[in-house]
């Protein structure tokens, strides 16, 4: 669920400084974090623990694009990310010196209430970090993006007061049957609790008033990608979800899911009838019964829709994808725009409707004309 072994691998290249890709829109970018804790529930994966406590990033829209650049990770989670991957071959700080295009604590740009909100999960042992690309851009066009660090679920997330946890609920992925779906509900629980503190009355971030509360949806990778249909189930506030190359768990009940939903995932794994190593999405198709898409990219690996695929790339190792990061960024950000313009601003886009000149690369699992709804 997490990224591939092959990307892992490749971030042990030669030392070289990592930089993001410049986000495409005209918005400078901001970002801060929030240390957030749930009190109403105990922790999913540490006997003991009565509160959830998460590590949450934004990125908005900036009134100025200058000021000190974001860290893309602490010292202290990039080491962990490395070595919890068997990676000795880079410094330990190779993660943490990533060049990001956001600049830290930006005031905030935008009208009360005017700011679409997308949350942003990623994928197991993987850190919020891993989507800031996605993220960065989201922003520049105008909306606020939230990644969550799932506690305990990360190989690390660094809290404020000097603790970095690790990923614990991989013993519960060994012992646990039903490991799958008790993530995907843990990360639902983990989404709605933070659309509270962003919309509620008394919001954790100051720039909070910048939010719209009625165009709120998310994306998520791998396991990230998984939960996003269990967190629209249980919470209605998120009005359209992207899954990411992640096999789902819990099934759509009988009734279906009509909020418009997108699937994006590798040509290898998800062309549907192929026998291929995920079935999921087609069992999943069927009950969701608004607007639909299943598209599916050719030459991607699991790791092409993050910023893993383009670290690799940096580091001068070929991880084996026809795609490289920088072209699988590029397509990633391309339809995930697409996706929420279309459904949280109204605003159509064909590229969702058929096969586009500038991205080859992409392919429609089903005619978009049979997958309206």
């Amino acid at each position: 669920m997490g990224a591939s072994a092959d990307a892992d691998d490749a971030l042990a290249g030669p030392r070289r400084t990592p930089c993001l890709p410049e986000p495409t829109g005209p918005c400078p970018v901001g970002t801060t974090s929030l240390w957030l804790t749930d009190t109403s529930r105990p922790d999913p994966w540490v006997a003991g623990v009565t509160a959830r406590e998460l590590m949450v990033s934004l990125w908005y829209p900036a009134t100025s694009p200058d000021g000190r650049r974001a860290a893309y990770m602490t010292r202290a989670e990039s080491e962990l990310q490395l070595t919890s991957r068997g990676i000795t071959g880079v410094p330990p700080d190779a993660l943490s010196t990533t060049r990001t295009n956001a600049v830290s604590d930006a005031v905030p740009a935008g009208r009360q209430r005017s700011l679409p909100l997308v949350v942003l999960s990623p994928g197991f042992t993987n850190s919020r970090s891993a989507l800031t690309a996605l993220a960065e851009d989201l922003a520049s066009h105008g909306y606020v993006a939230a990644g969550i660090d799932h506690t305990y679920e990360s190989h690390a997330t660094a809290f404020p007061d000097g603790r970095v946890t690790t990923s614990l609920a991989r013993a519960a992925r060994r012992r646990d049957d039903g490991f799958k779906e008790k993530l995907a509900a843990g990360r639902a629980a983990d989404v709605s609790f933070v659309l509270g503190e962003l919309t509620g009355a008394q919001p954790a971030w100051p720039g909070a008033g910048l939010i719209d509360p009625c165009r709120i949806a998310m994306a998520g990778h791998s396991a990230g990608g998984a939960a996003v249909i269990a967190a629209m189930l249980a919470d209605a506030r998120i009005r359209a979800g992207i899954d990411m190359d992640g096999g789902t768990a819990a099934p759509i009940p009988d009734h279906g899911l009509s909020r418009p939903f997108l699937f994006l995932g590798k040509q290898s794994n998800y062309t549907p009838g192929s026998g291929g190593a995920v079935t999921t999405w087609e069992r999943d198709w069927t009950h969701l019964t608004g607007w639909k898409r299943w598209l599916l990219v050719a030459g991607a690996i699991h790791a092409s829709f993050t910023d893993l695929a383009l670290l690799a790339d940096q580091s001068g190792i070929d991880i084996g994808p026809g795609l490289s990061g920088a072209r699988s960024l590029d397509i990633t950000r391309a339809y995930v725009l697409a996706f929420f313009d279309q459904h949280l601003r109204g605003k159509p886009q064909t590229l969702l409707d058929r096969p586009s000149a500038r991205y080859p690369e992409v392919t429609f699992a089903f005619p978009a004309a049979d997958t309206r709804a």
